[in-house]
């Protein structure tokens, strides 16, 4: 899947797994929020927002939660990365 499209899609959501407070001092534009910690209590949530791309500092934690979310059957979830670089692909289209 190429990513650039997948983030410059108005179906996708971007989920930042960053802390609250991280995500306070930048984010991606249209960004949601859910703390890495917060998101094996939002699997159903997260479920119905699919396609998904979840970005964080500088791709580790958004990851984890991407393996975490596809080991439970989320077959459209991507790991975008930094959320800089999400912000670059935006820029892009």
């Amino acid at each position: 899947m190429n990513i650039q499209k997948l983030i410059n899609d108005s179906k996708t959501t971007i989920v930042d797994v960053r802390t609250e407070e991280e995500f306070l001092e930048g984010n991606v534009n249209g960004s949601i929020n859910i703390p890495l910690d917060e998101v094996s209590d939002r699997v159903e949530e997260l479920k119905q927002m699919q396609p998904l791309v979840l970005c964080c500092l500088s791709g580790g934690r958004s990851g984890q939660a991407t393996d975490y979310l596809q080991s439970l059957g989320c077959k459209k979830v991507y790991n975008g990365g930094g959320w800089e670089e999400v912000i670059t692909q935006q820029n892009k289209n």
